[in-house]
């Protein structure tokens, strides 16, 4: 019967963590429309490429916690957190590209700064710590990151409420952020660990209360739809 059960919870996790990192492929594309713009137009216009910069720090963090090395039987999350930060890299190099001069400058700086901060953190992790205690420290990191990431759209949750218009929260992303939450919150329950489910189960929370907005404020005049785009907001 345990046996039965360990390969049923083994099932149900490598399950949630591939339905997760599928869900996760939606988010990583999501950007696409943006750099077409850009592309398009030769400039990036107001938008900010900070957005790309921490989700790169984010999945570095994440697909390292998610090797031998950190943590057991993580490789869905190294998986989809590598191929993340392969997308968030191109979408930092074109930002760069089409970046008019002082921010060409202030985004490779900072791109840099990013993996001198990976690198201290795989560092310290591989060759000064014991391994329960660089589970424990790289696992409260992926977990801060993590939260931090889902608590990034609470600006545009704000947003939507002010001007009861939901023009800047598509609603495919919304949705792949609760599926891929929902997914990996799962995986880290079936895994027991909590480095991973309790960060997706506050994203859970939050991609609930996105769609619950999308729902109530959809717009009924289509006329004036626009490309989903990430730009800041004072």
């Amino acid at each position: 019967m345990s046996l039965l059960s360990a390969q049923t919870l083994t099932i149900c996790k490598d399950a949630a963590g591939v339905a997760g990192n599928i869900f996760a492929f939606g988010l990583f594309i999501s950007p696409i429309p943006t750099f077409r713009r850009i592309m398009r137009n030769q400039c990036t216009e107001d938008f900010s490429g900070l957005p790309y910069l921490y989700a790169l720090l984010n999945c570095l963090i994440c697909a390292w916690y998610g090797t031998p090395f950190m943590s057991d039987d993580n490789v869905l999350v190294t998986t989809v957190n590598t191929v993340g930060a392969m997308f968030q890299l191109t979408y930092v190099i074109l930002y760069i590209v089409y970046a008019e001069k002082s921010k060409k400058l202030n985004t490779f700086v900072l791109l840099m700064g990013i993996f001198g901060v990976f690198a201290i953190i795989l560092s310290a992790s591989l060759f000064l710590l014991d391994r329960p205690t660089r589970h424990v420290l790289v696992g409260f990191l992926t977990c801060a990151s993590l939260i931090s990431m889902f608590a990034s759209p609470l600006f545009i949750i704000r947003l939507v409420i002010r001007t009861k218009s939901v023009e800047f929260m598509p609603f495919y992303l919304s949705l792949s952020t609760f599926a891929m939450s929902v997914c990996f919150m799962l995986y880290g329950i079936f895994n027991f660990d909590p480095f991973v489910y309790v960060p997706n189960g506050i994203g859970t929370i939050l991609g609930t209360v996105q769609l619950a907005l999308f729902l109530y404020y959809e717009r009924k005049d289509t006329d004036h739809s626009r490309e989903p785009l990430i730009e800041s907001f004072p």
